[in-house]
């Protein structure tokens, strides 16, 4: 039979085929060559559609997990930024207190800042210490000590020239200062972290400080500059304010660079970086002969001392925060969340001055009438 051969070889792959198949096309051992290959063709195109099936359900799915990393990433952002503006909002009314308010009968001012700073570390490093043996987190440090120190260093400066400032400048100046934090960050980003900003970030960094500027010097009345005039000096606040600029953006785009660089826990940054930052004010205050003299104030002042752990306790609570919000989103969109706290906290204040305003318009009694005028009798000859 001259079609034997083509039988046979039909027959060994369909053999081949029950192996694969659970012996699916065992019945049909005497169809043609044609056949067989128009069956095979139908197979691939049910594992063909089979897959199409799979990877469409996988994209179905895909919106889902972006809805649900979307999601995430808001309430993340929630956390950090109700973190920050109350933290923020405790710190900078306890800070003024202690710095601008006299204590005690003879009205005694605080003037030791750096021992301000160094409580805040001390209680900081202490915290984050004791969340990594907590969480049984390793307490080697993941990267070079110095990198850490240089945060510290730049961190004090900047705590130190923002606590120096409120002596010489008022509350308007070192508020339109804080504004423009977008801009040293995107400086220093581009110079530390080889960022690429285009024109037009700048031109927005530039725009959001100059409309809080404008909205910042409108008038809002005697509250917004509560301290005595006689022991500002514009010029030296200013400078100071620039340098809590500088080393501001300097710190936050840094810390952003290791988080990124070392894939580095937030514990185990704040820790090092407070624990630099509590020798390097340590070291300070003594060389400065300041460690004893504050000692003795807050010894004679106790309300001072309630008030110092008060800060150092949000202090640390905000430091965490901001660590957090760097590690998240990145050092920019730090700096944005804290111009937009400086817009708050003057919207404020001009609705407090406005509600005040109209207190007294109700209140103020109105002037007297004006009594008639008459000329002088003449005097008779």
């Amino acid at each position: 039979n001259p079609r034997e051969p083509n039988f046979r070889r039909s027959k060994k792959v369909l053999k081949e085929r029950r192996g694969e198949d659970g012996g699916a096309e065992s019945d049909r051992v005497g169809e043609s060559p044609e056949i067989l290959s128009c069956s095979n063709q139908i197979g691939r195109c049910i594992v063909s559609v089979r897959r199409l099936v799979r990877d469409g359900g996988w994209a179905m799915a895909e919106p889902e997990t972006v809805n649900g990393v979307k999601e995430s990433k808001l309430w993340k952002g929630v956390f950090a930024v109700s973190g920050i503006m109350s933290t923020l909002v405790i710190y900078g009314v306890l800070q003024e207190k202690i710095m601008r308010i006299p204590y005690g009968l003879n009205k005694e001012f605080f003037k030791y800042s750096l021992f301000l700073v160094f409580c805040n570390r001390l209680t900081t490093s202490a915290v984050s210490a004791g969340a990594l043996l907590a969480s049984k987190k390793v307490l080697d440090p993941v990267a070079p000590v110095y990198k850490y120190c240089l945060i510290s260093v730049t961190n004090i400066l900047t705590t130190t020239c923002q606590y120096e400032a409120l002596k010489y400048v008022s509350f308007p100046v070192q508020t339109l200062a804080k504004c423009a934090k977008m801009i040293p960050v995107m400086v220093w980003g581009t110079l530390i972290m080889q960022k690429k900003y285009k024109g037009f970030d700048y031109l927005v960094a530039f725009l959001v400080t100059l409309g809080c500027s404008v909205f910042i010097l409108f008038p809002a009345g005697d509250d917004i500059s509560p301290y005595n005039k006689g022991r500002e000096n514009t010029v030296w606040g200013v400078s100071l304010m620039a340098g809590y600029l500088g080393f501001d953006g300097f710190t936050s785009t840094f810390q952003d660079k290791l988080f990124k660089g070392y894939n580095m826990e937030i514990h185990n940054q704040i820790f090092y970086t407070t624990l630099c930052s509590c020798v390097l004010s340590f070291t300070g205050l003594v060389l400065q002969g300041h460690l004893l003299l504050a000692v003795d104030f807050v010894s004679r002042h106790r309300d001072c001392l309630l008030d110092i752990a008060l800060l150092s306790t949000v202090a640390t609570a905000s430091q965490f925060f901001i660590s957090y919000t760097i590690r998240t989103f990145g050092a920019l969109t730090f700096a944005a969340i804290m111009t937009t706290r400086q817009v708050i906290v003057f919207g404020s204040l001009y609705a407090k001055n406005l509600l005040n305003n109209n207190k007294k318009s109700q209140t103020q009694p109105p002037p007297p009438p004006e009594l008639p005028q008459y000329g002088k009798p003449e005097s008779s000859s």
